[in-house]
């Protein structure tokens, strides 16, 4: 059995206001920055074997903290970036909102594909993949591996694991900084913990 911790990444300055995607130069803030070094205290009992990052600035600076205290480096991943959003990229979400398929994107996202970029159903698909092949890597009795991505990343991961249907991916809630847990074995799979915030309690 493995033990996945997807791991969202901090605050920055764009988060609840624009849609960053697979934008780069986007940093922590100083509280994102904080988070990322309280994760590293929380995740320090987990005894984390392996940790992988998407390679975008904002999931490789929560990722630093946490492999340093385990003494470990960061293994990049492009497959862990988030879903790309094409055109929408870098767009306000508060102008988003005004788009017809935003509706469709809220309520019935396994219809939805960004213009120029991906569908929900393809990057679930890519996301999964990766991350069979992580655990692949890693099927010690209770390996334990971090992955540090983005809040669709992880909710789309969740939901696959669960058997929640790609339509409700929506209802799960993932914050910055936040921890999931899924222990995942051949043929059976299980959340054990859901958007752990302790990380901004504590920043």
């Amino acid at each position: 059995m493995t033990i996945l911790f997807l791991i969202r990444h901090g605050e920055n300055d764009w988060v609840g206001r624009r849609l960053p995607g697979w934008t780069h130069g986007l940093h922590l803030n100083a509280r994102g920055l904080a988070q990322a070094e309280a994760l590293a205290g929380l995740l320090a009992p987990a005894k984390l074997e392996a940790i992988y990052a998407s390679p975008l600035e904002r999931t490789m600076e929560t990722a630093a903290p946490i492999a340093r205290a385990a003494g470990l480096r960061v293994r990049t991943r492009e497959a862990l970036a988030d879903v790309n959003p094409g055109e929408w990229q870098g767009k306000s979400l508060r102008s988003l909102r005004h788009r017809s398929l935003w509706t469709v994107i809220q309520h019935a996202p396994s219809l939805a594909r960004f213009p120029g970029g991906e569908s929900f159903a393809g990057a679930q698909a890519r996301i999964i993949a990766e991350l069979e092949a992580i655990r692949a890597e890693h099927r010690a009795p209770r390996a334990a591996v971090a992955c540090v991505t983005h809040a669709d990343a992880i909710r789309l991961a969740i939901a696959h694991y669960i058997g929640l249907h790609l339509d409700l991916f929506q209802r799960l809630t993932v914050d910055p900084a936040s921890i999931s847990v899924l222990w995942i074995g051949d043929g059976s799979a299980r959340l054990v913990r859901l958007n752990d915030t302790r990380a901004s309690a504590k920043s």
